[in-house]
């Protein structure tokens, strides 16, 4: 696979296919990556010179991904919910002949432990690279295969008796083609057909074609064998995923577009330096003036920094190496022979030329100030893209049932959430006797405001009311009259705008635990910025009324739990190097 994944992502797109189950991958680890044109490879191996199975999916699949199960570098499965159909890709690659006994056992073992872990009224396609044939006939076994196989059966059967033993159907033997559609594997003198595409026997109606496209030049010897596919499911209307587009505010950043958003907002305050007294008109003329001078996102998805590097040089040598493939297969003279090693000689030099000069443009950008944040977006993203499951489409409800509508799991999110953050506790009264006292509160000064927006940071997530704190930066003096006229409104009313009491709740997962249960999810609040910088202000005047012990680490300034943390074992390895009896009381404050 090794600088293949991008010419394979090609194919793909090119072939019109949407699922592809890889063997030989022979790339080391367990994760997933894009590998260009929207698609995305799941992959497990543990030598990087030898084995390794993947899944790739077309982006439309990537998000219905419930769960992902690697089990060796020879067997692997995703299970995906399609329209409510749940569907399980089975990628496998048997050991190949010399290979031992133990290891073969090892194999068919594996697979079995995979199917009888999948639900009996679940779609399941299987591609596997067998090293062996079925043959041609079916005599004795139609109720598995048909009769367009290649040649005689080997494996003692084993392939057949999987089928039988799991009531599987062997797509490829179905579907009467010329030889040259049935041969998966063709080398010097060699054709045969080791490759195979199975499916339950319930849902064979379901594949209305099965072939093997030639002419392809990403893998040397194999050839895909591709299957046409048509799930019977109840169509569900679901709303679809759109990317919201969004105000750019991060271009504030730049003193030029900072004062001509500050003029066109004066403009649409009919020439006024200072902003209206009311939340209401000030946000609404805000949102509107960064949208005019800032421009908003196109809502389209960003660019696949994976293949940066690919062009239209690399493509075009790609194309050429194809047709030498196809023109090699076709007459197998040495002059073709030749030319098509070449070929294949001078695309590695290219693909490996333009990722060169592709990552060091990045490289070069990277080391600048402005391109610092951009280095830790990209390690994010790749982060990000590296996880099997990025969103939830499904989950389960108390009893453990797997909900697929979408009005279902809502209700459930809903449910888990008003649980959650409404538990009581029963709390102890640590303090007798000791009555509240009430004072005056003064006035909110602009020195207060202006220190509180000093603190907070700049670049965090939006929340509903799409206002960044980089807008009352930017807006400077006019921010400060108008926020502390604000926040003492609010005071003395007792009353804050509406807006501020929306919030969206999103549910990170934790990355540990079953991705369908609720519990294993954070869920992170994103609030309005300025309501923020309110509690900001108020925080710090609770700070100076308030006497916090020098032993409180957690939610301290210059300080962090870690701290203790490292504190406590470097106590406890003095006192074991004295041999001294050390006692520890661990508690936790209600």
């Amino acid at each position: 696979m090794t600088g293949k994944g991008r010419e394979l992502a090609d194919m793909m797109e090119r072939r019109k296919v949407d699922i592809l189950c890889v063997q030989e991958t022979r790339w080391k680890g367990s994760k997933a990556r894009s590998i260009g044109a929207g698609f995305k490879l799941f992959y497990y191996g543990v030598d990087s010179k030898r084995n390794g199975v993947g899944v790739v999916l077309k982006e439309e699949f990537v998000r219905n991904v419930l769960e992902v199960k690697r089990v060796s570098d020879r067997v692997m499965s995703l299970k995906l919910e399609i329209e409510g159909v749940m569907l399980n890709v089975v990628s496998g690659y048997v050991p190949q002949v010399g290979c031992e006994l133990e290891e073969k056992e090892r194999f068919w073992s594996e697979l079995d432990e995979v199917m009888e872990s999948i639900p009996t009224g679940e779609r399941v396609v299987i591609g596997v690279d067998f090293n062996g044939h079925v043959g041609e006939g079916n005599r004795g076994d139609e109720e598995v295969m048909g009769k367009f196989g290649v040649k005689e059966r080997n494996l003692k059967k084993m392939v057949v008796d999987f089928a039988k033993r799991m009531d599987m159907a062997v797509v490829n033997t179905y579907f009467q083609k010329r030889e040259e559609h049935r041969v998966t594997y063709k080398s010097g003198g060699r054709r045969t057909q080791v490759d195979y595409i199975l499916c339950r026997r319930d849902n064979l109606k379901e594949i209305s074609d099965c072939k093997v496209v030639v002419g392809e030049s990403v893998a040397r010897q194999h050839r895909m064998v591709v299957c046409r596919m048509t799930l019977m499911v109840c169509k569900k209307k679901r709303s679809k995923i759109e990317i919201e587009k969004k105000t750019k505010w991060w271009k504030l950043k730049k003193e030029e577009c900072c004062e001509e958003f500050r003029q066109k907002l004066r403009q649409a305050l009919g020439g006024h330096v200072v902003l209206p007294d009311d939340w209401e008109t000030t946000a609404e003329v805000i949102r509107e003036t960064g949208r005019k001078v800032l421009g908003v996102s196109s809502g389209r998805r960003k660019e696949d920094k994976e293949t940066w590097w690919w062009n239209e040089e690399v493509q075009d040598s790609i194309q050429r190496k194809r047709l030498a493939k196809k023109k090699r297969d076709m007459d197998r003279t040495e002059e073709n022979r030749q030319e098509y090693k070449e070929l294949q000689r001078r695309v590695k030099r290219e693909v490996s030329k333009a990722k060169q000069k592709a990552y060091d443009e990045l490289y070069t950008r990277l080391d600048t100030k402005e391109g610092q944040k951009d280095l830790y977006r990209l390690a994010r993203q790749r982060d990000q893209d590296g996880k099997d499951v990025q969103q939830v489409r499904v989950v389960k409800d108390r009893d453990g049932r797997v909900l697929t509508s979408e009005e279902s799991v809502q209700r459930r999110w809903k449910e888990y959430f008003e649980e959650l953050m409404n538990e009581e506790n029963e709390r102890e009264k640590r303090v007798e006797g000791v009555n509240s006292v009430e004072q005056k509160v003064d006035n909110i000064r602009k020195d207060e405001v202006r220190k509180a927006l000093k603190r907070m940071k700049s670049g965090k997530a939006v929340g509903p009311d799409d206002i960044l704190v980089e807008v009352w930066k930017c807006l400077g003096e006019a921010a400060m009259e108008f926020l502390t006229s604000l926040f003492n409104r609010v005071l003395e009313n007792e009353r804050m705008p509406e807006e501020w009491r929306r919030s969206v709740l999103v549910p990170i997962f934790k990355n540990k635990g079953d991705v369908q249960s609720c519990s294993n999810y954070r869920g992170i609040k994103l609030m309005s910025h300025t309501m923020k910088l309110r509690e900001r202000v108020v925080e710090a005047r609770l700070r100076k009324a308030v006497e916090i012990c020098e032993q409180q680490y957690g939610f301290m300034p210059r300080k962090s739990t870690t701290d203790a943390i490292f504190a406590l074992r470097i106590l406890m390895e003095k006192y074991r190097d004295g041999q001294r009896e050390l006692h520890c009381r661990l508690g936790e404050s209600v």
